[in-house]
């Protein structure tokens, strides 16, 4: 931690402000972009709203219940006369005797009028229906909500995965762009001296004015390639800055390299066995499935039960001659009907195999991918081990370039291209650890072993503070 920190006060002014800010480890950076990301919060919402789709799809086969009101105004009441039913309407009063023919003609007209309703129609009633066969349709959307459920679980794990990677990316690009201004710092200051030097001995008549200019011209270009350091590490500071939502986030956990090889068939294995995108096309497939199940119930017939119970009415003929509940059951065959069926059970069976052809291809890419990250961070661990020995090589070969230009057996052009060499080296391995780094996070994202990457980088950090 103290070394982080005196290697920030060397990046004065640009790193001043993280002085005062708060250090971020790996793990705690991680468990902040878990707490602030505005990605997984949208998952998260999306994963909740098929919850609840799941939930509400579980009601189905509960009965409906309902309370259904109505007014209804007719052109004229309802009414029977007595009249127009045989015997009278078949009846010749003339053929009757005469005392019975004024008796029928003395009758007003209204008493053989039966009225049955109102001309104005209140009623109210209690309506149930219940499901008790439904051709597998209710099971079939259940199952279907159900894998929506899993599939927005592994997309949320694949969107965490993916978090994961990123944070590598911004995280250890902070550290390694720092180093590369501190590289880039060094050798400026070492130029500068040297440039003082080939003054000085100009000046004495040692050397040619040819060599001063040389020394310069180096330090002019070194300080040019730290400004653009500089600016690497700003922008490198501001993407780390915005993934954590913190405005001057600094790290604390260095870069790393494991001392044992890891296992390629093991980590093909745990990447076929468990990636969160197999298990998405599985959700995908069952959902596939429940369509094709659920379009087939539709041929087949619906039996229910159901009833009425009558809340109020009028007190017409009519409604006295209705009774006040009813139940029954009730069946529908569908014979002929409009929403295509037949397509829509052929498009569910191409949505399964394109289902099953995507999962095929899926896991080529995955093996695939793990075969190149395995072999990309074996690189760059060669390329580290290898540099190793060429920093050594470059530090020696610096070290006999002063010495023979400060006794005049060097020009300064080889003094300065051995300079330029060793922060040459330094650059090479500051990016041969960096894509170390990406590649293992990769590996150990898309095997599901994110706890390892950061178990290791917690030793690290413990390692470096003692």
């Amino acid at each position: 931690m103290k070394r982080l920190r005196f290697m920030w006060l060397l990046l004065w002014p640009l790193a001043l402000p993280s002085v005062f800010a708060e250090d971020f480890s790996f793990d705690s950076a991680w468990q902040r972009l878990l707490n602030v990301s505005d990605k997984l919060a949208a998952d998260n919402q999306q994963l909740h709203r098929a919850e609840a789709e799941r939930d509400a799809a579980r009601d189905l086969y509960l009965p409906s219940l309902s309370i259904n009101g109505s007014y209804t105004r007719m052109e004229q009441p309802l009414e029977l006369d007595l009249r127009k039913l045989n015997p009278l309407a078949s009846l010749d009063v003339t053929t009757l005797p005469a005392q019975y023919a004024a008796i029928l003609g003395s009758i007003p007209g209204s008493m053989f009028v039966t009225p049955f309703t109102e001309q104005d129609i209140f009623s109210a009633s209690l309506q149930a229906m219940w499901p008790i066969y439904t051709g597998g349709q209710i099971t079939a959307a259940q199952g279907i909500q159900k894998a929506k459920v899993a599939e927005e679980q592994q997309q949320q794990e694949l969107s965490r995965r993916e978090l994961f990677t990123t944070l590598v990316d911004r995280y250890y690009a902070v550290s390694v762009t720092a180093a590369l201004v501190q590289t880039q710092q060094q050798l400026v200051d070492s130029l500068q001296q040297h440039y003082h030097h080939a003054l000085q001995l100009e000046q004495q008549g040692q050397i040619a004015k040819v060599e001063r200019l040389n020394a310069r011209v180096a330090l002019d270009d070194a300080e040019v390639t730290l400004g653009s350091a500089k600016r690497q590490y700003e922008m490198a500071h501001i993407a780390l800055s915005r993934l954590l939502h913190d405005a001057d986030a600094s790290i604390s956990s260095p870069m790393f390299v494991l001392s044992n090889p890891l296992s390629l068939p093991q980590l093909t294995e745990l990447t076929l066995k468990q990636h969160p995108a197999l298990k998405l096309l599985n959700a995908k497939e069952q959902q596939a499935k429940g369509l094709i199940d659920l379009e087939n119930g539709k041929y087949q017939p619906t039996v229910y039960l159901y009833g009425n119970y009558t809340l109020y009415e009028d007190d017409s003929l009519l409604s006295q001659m209705t009774p006040d509940w009813m139940i029954g059951v009730g069946v529908k065959v569908p014979l002929i009907t409009r929403d295509g069926r037949s397509g829509k059970v052929q498009a569910a069976k191409s949505a399964l195999l394109q289902a099953r052809y995507t999962k095929a291809q899926t896991t080529q890419d995955l093996s695939l991918l793990v075969d190149q990250s395995y072999r990309q961070m074996l690189q760059a661990q060669e390329e580290i081990s290898a540099l190793e020995s060429s920093k050594a090589l470059a530090e020696e070969n610096l070290k006999l370039r002063e010495l023979a230009f400060s006794q005049g057996l060097s020009t300064s052009l080889e003094r300065v291209d051995a300079e330029i060499k060793l922060s040459a080296v330094k650059t090479k391995a500051l990016a041969a650890h960096y894509r170390y780094l990406q590649a293992y996070a990769r590996l150990m994202a898309v095997s599901g072993q994110l706890d390892e990457f950061i178990g290791h980088s917690k030793q690290q950090e413990t390692r470096h503070a003692g």
